[in-house]
């Protein structure tokens, strides 16, 4: 059922949550885009997600950062129409490496990567996601991404339903992501003055054949 709610996810509907005014940043955050403020209130989603993260705090200017994604569902019902992934800080390269569940499937269009699999998540169970990123050797400061889950209260009976009757009927998204920041490390230029170099990036290394080129780039 994923599999064909993702292809118009990777067209309009993924940006869709780009016109939300920002949530708390450390912590994960709902957002409903398609729900009268009225009526916020009075709904509650299909399913709940505790997201974790673990990722480089500190890396070297053209370094690496790797994320470690962890969702899991707080229910009240199983979750079938999610996807793991998020916003990802801009001054990176254009291919990304991934590693996820078996049957796990990508797409990263913009600033927007998201993953999904072929199985529903049942409540109390956890999804994961790792992937990593490469920075543009001009890339400095700091970066921030969004990364967490985006889902779906698609009832029975709508799973061959296209993008246009979807909306038309008002279906809720939510966005359960948390913010995280990763310092980007420059030696000094004068001999002499002391610095913390960044720590070493741990080994990661998914199937080559994991990976995504951003077909949009600008990155």
């Amino acid at each position: 059922m994923r599999r064909s709610v993702s292809l118009f996810l990777a067209g309009g509907l993924a940006v869709a949550p780009l016109a939300v005014p920002a949530q708390a940043s450390a912590a994960a955050t709902t957002v409903r885009t398609t729900v009268p403020t009225t009526a916020v209130a009075q709904l509650k989603p299909y399913s709940k997600f505790k997201i974790s993260v673990r990722h480089t705090t500190r890396t070297k200017r053209g370094g690496k950062i790797t994320y470690y994604v962890r969702a899991k569902n707080l229910g009240p019902y199983y979750a079938d129409y999610y996807w793991m992934g998020g916003q990802l800080p801009k001054g990176v390269r254009t291919t990304l490496r991934w590693g996820g569940p078996k049957g796990t499937k990508c797409t990263w269009k913009g600033q927007w990567f998201w993953c999904w699999g072929p199985l529903r998540l049942e409540k109390g169970k956890t999804d994961w996601l790792n992937f990593q990123l490469t920075l543009k050797p001009g890339t400095r400061g700091s970066v921030a991404a969004r990364v967490g889950v985006m889902s779906f209260d698609v009832q029975q009976g709508m799973e061959n339903m296209n993008e246009e009757e979807l909306k038309r009927l008002g279906i809720k998204s939510y966005l359960w992501l948390k913010k995280v920041r990763t310092q980007i490390v420059t030696p000094p230029r004068r001999p002499g003055r002391t610095w913390t170099p960044p720590p070493p990036v741990k080994t990661y290394n998914p199937p080559a054949s994991h990976e995504e080129t951003n077909k949009k780039k600008d990155t």
